[in-house]
């Protein structure tokens, strides 16, 4: 009996350490993940596998302009009293509050929603849509990624500056993306993970552009 228990004991214990290492990887340095959003297209298509880059966010890494990044969620779009074009950042009021409901959202990601979008503007950059195209510190940005004949319309956020620890993103299939047009610039600290390559299907395996 002492035997069969202590193999017993022995297994758990193994389990555990398996499972705290997978979530150690997952959190700080990298995860799989399947696209199931339609906003990327035709950058990225639903059922294709990624694997996101973590580490840049554990490291506090820098992101640019055409990085194509996950982050959370914002809790809402802005309301007409809410919208304040000086300070055009989305909101997070819905956080989970304690260790173990934090644990479980942030961790093991459990109700936890995220988007998939690419960066077009970093701190300081003044962003401008107008006539179906988009502008970057008055130049038009060369968007080579975009299918032919799609054009940017704009929404809420069409002409502002991002505030500084925040970035603009926007979705390459542009009509069918809810982003920051429509929340808002994301803060730094919301940034999940950086794209870096695609595995699946095989014929398009390597970097994403």
């Amino acid at each position: 009996m002492k035997s069969r228990l202590k193999n017993t004991l022995e297994w758990i214990y193994c389990i555990i350490i398996a499972v705290t290492i997978a979530l150690l990887v997952k959190y700080f340095i990298g995860t799989p993940t399947v696209v199931k959003q339609t906003s990327m297209n035709n950058t990225l298509v639903e059922g294709q596998r990624l694997w996101l880059n973590r580490w840049v966010r554990t490291v506090k890494g820098e992101y640019k302009r055409g990085d194509i990044i996950t982050f959370e969620a914002p809790s809402r779009i802005p309301s007409l009293m809410e919208i304040d074009f000086k300070n055009p950042v989305a909101i997070y009021d819905t956080q989970p509050k304690g260790i173990v409901n934090k644990f479980i959202y942030n961790v093991l990601e459990l109700g936890k929603k995220s988007y998939i979008k690419r960066i077009i503007g970093v701190a300081g950059d003044h962003i401008k849509i107008e006539d179906g195209k988009v502008y970057v510190n008055g130049n038009e940005l060369k968007e080579n990624y975009i299918p032919e004949g799609v054009i940017t319309e704009g929404k809420i956020y069409s002409d502002i500056v991002v505030p500084e620890g925040y970035i603009f993103a926007m979705g390459d299939n542009r009509g069918y993306s809810m982003d920051c047009r429509d929340f808002g610039c994301i803060p730094l600290s919301k940034i999940e993970s950086k794209v870096a390559i695609r595995f699946w299907p095989l014929n398009k395996f390597g970097k994403i552009e």
